[in-house]
């Protein structure tokens, strides 16, 4: 196979036809005009086509302004190819082919990319995960459940020595994961250095007292030579995970950390909504995925199910076995990645969140579902444990709490989401 195939969901004035076609040639060989060298030979080696053109509806008003106005705006699915030779195995010109200037075409009124097939040559200079699942049970020394994670909060406004005091409780609870939040990364009032150094010092501790050890994922995310001294620190203090805000670094400011670093990477998609929230334009996640996956990411955040945020529960179970899924259409290393769940999840969300992969290879991350539990952190791990004994052994999980009293206690604390069936 040595082509790259685009799925996306166009909508054009008129005959969508003639915006996929615009699409293919502004994407390849094609420019506004005829030029000298755009020849039949060059079209042939380096153009675009288009494999498939499903029609799926039409409205009489454009999805998004358009310059171009019709009666009729016809909407379809199309699947569209590149040549290999065009970029390579480059990811960074793959996503300015797939996902460029198209997104600005007169001829479409809708433009959304929804997946990407790729050859296996991808993972000659594409290192992929370091650890994924296998490797982040190893360096938990844990081998059994999902990993149950939390969050720091407030999201910023704790000092090193305070972040490091509410890691010594969650620690003392019997939580496997830890992380920072999104927006705390290497502020004034809560130095990166100055916070590795407190929290590891507590870690370290309670894993010679106890021999449990709790992986911390620190906020790296900043330019990339200062990522590079921050991964630096993470190893001078024996910290195990580094995590990025992956828009924020991109894909070469992923593949820049992966490179260099020892360390779990964990993948956080703050801005997310920016790419999936409109159905007209954007990209889903399923094509997202596959690029961090590519660029090194050990765990990739999916939403939760029945969260605070839009998607839907038959989105965040979508995005949640695409990263456990293959990312070559042709074979090749799987490199599969941890899902993470989190938002707004509590112990009734563990049994359902584990039937979507049929497996145990996540994280599940809560804050306020652990941190919330009238009898404390430790009661509120304690209870997420036992929901995912109930959902490995498929018990309801009402029916476990009833000998179970920290999962009774949080399943009566915490409304019932309605899930969605996916």
């Amino acid at each position: 196979m040595k082509y790259v195939t685009a799925t996306y969901e166009l909508e054009s004035p008129g005959s969508v036809a003639r915006g996929a076609e615009a699409l293919a040639g502004e994407q390849s060989t094609g420019t506004f005009g005829k030029v000298a060298h755009d020849t039949d030979e060059i079209r042939a080696r380096h153009g675009a086509w288009i494999d498939s053109l499903e029609v799926i509806g039409s409205s009489d008003r454009p999805s998004l302004p358009c310059r171009i106005q019709a009666d009729r705006y016809e909407r379809a699915i199309a699947r569209i190819s590149w040549p290999l030779e065009n970029f390579g195995t480059s990811l960074t010109t793959l996503l300015s082919t797939v996902a460029g200037n198209l997104f600005e075409l007169a001829e479409l009124s809708a433009v959304r990319l929804l997946d990407l097939d790729l050859p296996s040559q991808f993972a000659d200079t594409n290192p992929g995960p370091q650890f994924g699942a296998t490797g982040t049970r190893a360096a938990l020394i844990q081998s059994e459940g999902p990993m149950i994670g939390t969050i720091i909060k407030p999201c910023v406004g704790l000092s090193p020595d305070e972040t490091a005091d509410l890691v010594k409780t969650l620690a003392e609870a019997g939580i496997d994961f830890i992380k920072d939040d999104e927006l705390q990364a290497n502020g004034p009032h809560c130095p990166l250095a100055d916070r590795v150094a407190a929290v590891m010092r507590v870690l370290h501790e309670h894993e010679a007292a106890t021999g449990k050890r709790v992986m911390y994922a620190f906020n790296i995310t900043d330019e990339i030579d200062t990522m590079w001294r921050n991964l630096d620190t993470l190893t001078e203090h024996g910290a195990n995970c580094a995590m990025v805000c992956m828009s924020s670094i991109g894909i070469s400011g992923l593949r820049a950390v992966r490179e260099r670093s020892s360390h779990v990477i964990h993948g956080h998609r703050a801005g997310w909504g920016l790419y999936s929230r409109s159905p007209d334009i954007g990209i889903g996640f399923t094509a997202w995925q596959k690029l961090w996956r590519l660029a090194g990411a050990d765990h990739l955040h999916v939403n939760g199910l029945g969260s605070k945020f839009t998607e839907s529960d038959s989105i965040v179970a979508q995005s949640a076995r695409s990263v456990q899924a293959p990312v070559f259409a042709d074979g090749g290393p799987d490199y599969a990645t941890m899902p993470v769940y989190s938002s707004a999840q509590t112990a009734w969300q563990v049994a359902p969140a584990r039937d979507v992969l049929g497996n145990d290879d996540f994280i599940f991350c809560a804050g306020g579902g652990i941190q919330g539990h009238p009898d404390g952190s430790g009661a509120g791990v304690v209870a997420l444990r036992q929901a995912a004994e109930a959902a490995r052994d498929g018990i309801p999980v009402e029916d476990y709490a009833k000998s179970h009293r920290e999962l009774k206690k949080a399943l009566e604390t915490y409304t019932r989401p309605t899930l969605e069936d996916v």
